[in-house]
């Protein structure tokens, strides 16, 4: 057909509408009816992908939480179709973008892989464990290979890489049938882990031109991206925490404009306290759940249990129980580590996890260290040591009000809690740009008095808690040493934590 009109395939790639005959739709609580390419459901079909139906999204959280038992895969299908929402967006508003159907299913397939490298109950892995068992190998002088900083993202990059070969040993050319190269295997690994900010462009995958493509899974510029918008709402969802940002309208705002030399999401104007919510939504669900005075010490017991486990299992171990924290070097012993391992512990009759499994019994039975106390740390930073050792000396020179009533130092634990907007101290409103209606290629940071002047001067804050950790005397007796560690934290607190 002549003329200037555009042929069916055009507008397919103009619009970024895939054939019905390529696309599965998938039924979700949070986002209905979704639909992904089925070059997305060949990686969801794989074992390393099925893999995250075992590990829960929320860690030891869902002890606490009734409702918080979803897991990180059905969070990972979330990512993927917000991803795919936010780039149609972008393409659908901005053709000069030149968008096309590899950087969508890049990006897509890069937010439904972002976290299959998350370990047994998600951040418990490789925000407890992973240090713990470093520091106990170190203590012990045994041999040390975990690396310094070990996070989950670096495994997703690793499990991806072993889901493109499972699956090009099935169809040599399945990327190919679906428009893409190894150049887009680069592309999608880099997204996984994020763009760090930096002058020089460093990236493979896309040239510099493309550069808010690598803002829409993991945003490393100012922490807004698909993966908080699906895991905010899909936690508060679970959770029954109220949600007052709403990430749908924000994206219907999203444009890409030149700052500072290079091509940045933005958003308009209007949309700065909605901005500001999600950031605020992000605190709340620290302080609210994931920091969770009772959850926060499930979980540090989960870990605990994970650490015994591990040493434990050094000599004779069973044939089917894993050496969790060497599990790390290959993506075929991490492909077999999930929540599962918690069971097969709990299960064991071998003598060498009965430490670990002891505490999974005092988890279950709710035999848990008793809360004593929660203070801010106002007047400067403390460690956790410094902490440890003036709470020491506090409960030494407490005289408790009942005489048949004493408290030993050695009872307790000191925990220092870290919770902040997003980026530590720093307001992250600060690094994110805005256009306005009437200039819409135009952005920049919002100006103070663009905001509401109820917004918090400070953006983090730490905590000090303290626990009773003997849990098995007399309930009678343990009520009173509570009440007596309760008045000693308050007097330790009055003092300013003892330090002077």
């Amino acid at each position: 057909m002549s003329g200037s009109g555009s042929t069916k395939d055009d507008d397919l790639q103009n619009s970024l509408q895939f054939p019905k005959n390529v696309m599965k739709i998938f039924n979700d609580p949070i986002h209905g009816h979704m639909e992904l390419h089925l070059l997305l459901v060949k990686i969801i079909d794989t074992p390393q992908f099925q893999r995250l139906r075992h590990i829960k999204q929320l860690g030891g959280t869902y002890l606490v939480y009734p409702g918080a038992s979803h897991n990180r895969f059905e969070h990972s299908l979330g990512v993927a179709y917000l991803a795919g929402c936010l780039v149609k967006t972008l393409r659908n508003n901005q053709t000069e973008l030149k968008i096309n159907e590899k950087d969508f299913l890049c990006v897509q397939i890069a937010g439904l892989c972002h976290d299959l490298g998350h370990g047994p109950v998600s951040h418990v892995f490789d925000g407890l464990f992973i240090p713990k068992a470093k520091q106990m190998k170190q203590s012990k002088c045994l041999p040390d290979d975990i690396p310094e900083k070990w996070k989950h993202e670096q495994m997703s990059v690793q499990m991806f890489d072993d889901i493109v070969k499972s699956l090009k040993a099935e169809n040599e050319d399945v990327l190919k049938e679906h428009g893409l190269d190894d150049k887009d295997v680069i592309f999608i690994k880099e997204l996984i882990e994020g763009a760090k900010t930096s002058d020089e462009w460093t990236y493979k995958g896309r040239d510099e031109d493309k550069s808010f493509l690598y803002e829409i899974v993991a945003n490393k510029q100012n922490g807004i991206d698909v993966d908080k918008w699906d895991y905010f709402t899909r936690d508060c969802h679970h959770l029954g925490i109220r949600n007052s940002f709403d990430h749908q309208r924000l994206l219907k705002f999203a444009r890409v404009c030149e700052v500072n030399g290079r091509n940045h999401i933005c958003f308009r104007d209007k949309e700065a306290d909605n901005v500001y919510d999600m950031f605020r939504t992000r605190y709340t669900l620290h302080r609210q759940a994931y920091q969770h005075k009772i959850g926060y010490i499930i979980d540090n017991m989960l870990a605990e249990a994970l650490v015994r486990a591990d040493r434990d299992l050094r000599e004779g171990k069973p044939e089917d129980m894993l050496k969790i924290s060497e599990a790390i070097k290959t993506t075929d012993d991490y492909s077999k580590l999930t929540d599962e391992i918690f069971a097969q512990i709990s299960s064991s009759t071998a003598d060498n996890l009965k430490e670990a499994r002891d505490i999974l019994n005092k988890i279950v039975r709710r035999k848990l260290p008793k809360f004593v106390g929660e203070a801010r740390l106002t007047q400067k930073k403390f460690s956790k040591e410094e902490l440890t050792e003036t709470w020491k000396a506090a409960v030494e020179k407490y005289k408790p009000t009942d005489p048949t009533v004493s408290l030993n130092a050695e009872d307790f634990s000191v925990y220092v809690v870290d919770l902040d907007h997003g980026m530590k101290d720093k307001n992250p409103i600060e690094y994110v740009y805005f256009y306005s209606k009437r200039k819409p290629n135009e952005a920049s940071a919002i100006k103070d008095y663009q905001l509401s002047s109820f917004l918090p001067k400070k953006f983090n804050e730490e905590l000090v808690r303290v626990y009773y950790k003997r849990t098995y005397v007399n309930k009678e007796e343990e009520k009173k040493k509570v009440e007596e560690a309760e008045k000693c934290f308050q007097i330790w607190c009055d003092s300013k934590f003892g330090l002077h």
